[in-house]
């Protein structure tokens, strides 16, 4: 496990201004609702802005619509984007991670049909890993694929898929091969390219305890799939799978989620002429040390990303440490504050707050488990010597 020191160069930083520039204009405060973090709406247009400006695909090679940038690049957008809470629902799967995976695995015409749309904004894409018996154990999954023709017919149901109701695409895994036919259960799965208005697809949204809904459950019955919607090698499932997890786990939608939690926090206290409280101050001076490093440990993933690195460990310790953080910020939040949030506080603070306390429990489990990712980061801890 390695996080090298990462400093931003002279165009980087002209980047981060320019983000700046654009969201001042797009987003003045007052004209939108905030989301948290990657949870934030789903809005096409906007989504559309940022392919434009070529801030959609920025890794992805320019023959299939992308800019061919850095992941430091990219961070850098992203992260500016989170800290204001932008709609980013839409493009924000497809973005991060799906178009990487088709650009790394998928075929030519794979490639020539699914970047250049993600790159613009156009398409959206959701994941499909989770089951309901099988969820940081993604190892253990049962949903079947079984060859049929000149393609294969998907069985089983999928669960917490992020907006498939809103999306366009989602990239499913199934076993292949039956596990009693295996001696490891990684073995014999592999990725599909899934239209989602397919025949035999049923997707329903699950209500969340805010009232949001952008979780789902999709039940494949008998789903079929082209062999030219495979992506990558049949029976290679789990390798390509776990090669999307750097992208998953290792940005600044793990540590950012209820960073405008404090933000607003912060207007409000010097909108009242109390920004030098004491209490106050102790509440920042034990959350911004944090936000630093979790900053610079993420940076540090991307530039090994870009260095062609594949930091799995690292990014499974920032996602530990940052979806425990984003929690920790709200909890101290609501002690300073000292009174329990409610829907008759309709200030941007109180209605932040409030999804923020609803939501938090979901922080640390969405993307892995906790404890999973704990016993992935310790397997990249070796002994040096001395005693084991």
């Amino acid at each position: 496990m390695k996080f090298e020191p990462v400093e931003l160069s002279a165009a980087e930083r002209q980047l981060q201004t320019e983000v700046i520039e654009f969201l001042d204009a797009e987003l003045p405060r007052g004209s939108y609702t905030p989301g948290l973090g990657m949870s934030a709406a789903n809005d096409v247009e906007f989504s559309k802005k940022l392919g434009a400006r070529g801030w959609l695909g920025m890794s992805l090679p320019r023959e299939y619509g992308g800019q061919a940038r850095t992941a430091v690049d990219r961070f850098i957008v992203v992260e500016q984007l989170l800290r204001r809470g932008a709609p980013v629902g839409h493009h924000w799967v497809a973005d991060r991670q799906s178009g990487p995976v088709i650009a790394r695995f998928g075929t030519e015409e794979q490639k020539h049909r699914f970047l250049p749309a993600i790159s613009s904004g156009e398409i959206g894409f959701c994941i499909g890993m989770s089951e309901p018996d099988s969820g940081s154990d993604l190892a253990s999954l049962s949903m079947r694929a079984t060859r049929d023709g000149d393609g294969w017919v998907l069985d089983g149901t999928k669960i917490w898929t992020t907006n498939a109701h809103h999306l366009q695409y989602c990239i499913a895994l199934a076993r292949t091969t039956p596990r009693d036919e295996l001696t490891d259960k990684r073995q014999g799965m592999t990725q599909f390219i899934v239209d989602l208005t397919s025949p035999g697809l049923t997707i329903t949204p699950i209500p969340f305890i805010d009232g949001t809904a952008d979780f789902c459950e999709v039940v494949y019955d008998h789903v079929f799939v082209p062999d030219s919607m495979v992506l990558g090698e049949v029976g290679h499932g789990w390798a390509q799978n776990t090669s999307e997890l750097a992208y998953e786990r290792g940005g600044p939608d793990r540590w950012l989620s209820s960073y405008l939690v404090v933000e607003e926090l912060l207007r409000r206290e010097s909108a009242a002429d109390r920004q030098g409280d004491d209490e106050l101050l102790d509440l920042l001076g034990a959350l911004v040390p944090m936000y630093w490093v979790l900053h610079h440990l993420s940076l540090s993933v991307a530039r090994t990303i870009d260095q062609g690195g594949a930091p799995a460990v690292e990014s499974s310790l920032v996602k530990e440490m940052g979806t425990r953080f984003e929690q920790d910020v709200v909890s101290a939040v609501l002690a300073y504050v000292d009174e329990a949030p409610n829907t008759g506080d309709q200030s941007l603070f109180g209605v932040i707050l409030m999804n923020a306390a609803l939501t938090q429990p979901s922080f640390t489990v969405r993307g892995g488990t906790n404890e999973v990712l704990k016993s992935v980061a310790s397997k990249g801890l070796r002994p040096t010597g001395g005693e084991r």
